[in-house]
C-alpha cells in the first residue's frame, strides 16, 4: 500500500522504513540480506542509492512518494493499492511517478488498483476505471468508453477541459 502522503516514520531513514515489512513478515531474515533488499527496492522505486540513509525530512516531496513506493514494493506484492499517487507533486515529477508505474506495472506483473482524481494518471496507467459518482460505482470500463458514457458528472469530468488535455496528451 502506497499512502497518499507516503505514511513514512519520520525517525527512520528510507532503508529502514523499507525493511519495517521485512522485519514484520521475515523476522528471520539476517540483517544484511534485508538491507540488499532494501537497497534493490529503492532502486526499483528510481531513488539513488544513497536515498536509503536519508531522513524523510531530508527528501523532495517526489522522493518521499518514491521511498513510499520502495516499501510498498518491499513484500514483492502481486497488487500494489496506491491512494491518490500523485498528489501533491508537479506535472513533470507525477509524469515521471506515472512512468515508473507503469514500468514497473509491466516488469513485475504487477495488478495495481489507485484512486485518483488525476486525469493524465488514469490515461497514462489505467487498463480500466471505476467511476464513483451519485455515492455509488455508475460505471467501469476502459478509460476510453467512459468518454462516451451518458451520465452527467461522467461527462463532464472525461470531456471537460482538463478531461480533453489529458486525453490529447495520449493521443
Amino acid at each position: 500500500m502506497l499512502f497518499q502522503d507516503g505514511a513514512l516514520f519520520s525517525s527512520l531513514t528510507v532503508g529502514e522504513n523499507v525493511q519495517v515489512p521485512l522485519k514484520e513478515y521475515y523476522p528471520e531474515l539476517p540483517e544484511s540480506l534485508r538491507y540488499e533488499l532494501a537497497l534493490l527496492k529503492v532502486k526499483l522505486a528510481g531513488l539513488p542509492a544513497d536515498a536509503l540513509n536519508k531522513l524523510p525530512s531530508q527528501l523532495s516531496g517526489g522522493m518521499r512518494k518514491r521511498a513510499a513506493l520502495a516499501r510498498a514494493l518491499a513484500l514483492d506484492p502481486p497488487l500494489l493499492f496506491l491512494d491518490e499517487p500523485t498528489a501533491g507533486l508537479d506535472p513533470i515529477g507525477a509524469a515521471a511517478f506515472d512512468q515508473l508505474l507503469r514500468t514497473l506495472r509491466e516488469a513485475l506483473g504487477l495488478t495495481v488498483f489507485l484512486i485518483t482524481h488525476d486525469l493524465d494518471t488514469l490515461y497514462a496507467i489505467c487498463d480500466r476505471v471505476a467511476v464513483l459518482a451519485d455515492r455509488r460505482i455508475v460505471a467501469v470500463a476502459p478509460v476510453r468508453e467512459l468518454e462516451t458514457l451518458d451520465h452527467p458528472w461522467v461527462q463532464e469530468y472525461f470531456n471537460g477541459p482538463r478531461g480533453r488535455a489529458a486525453r490529447a496528451a495520449r493521443t
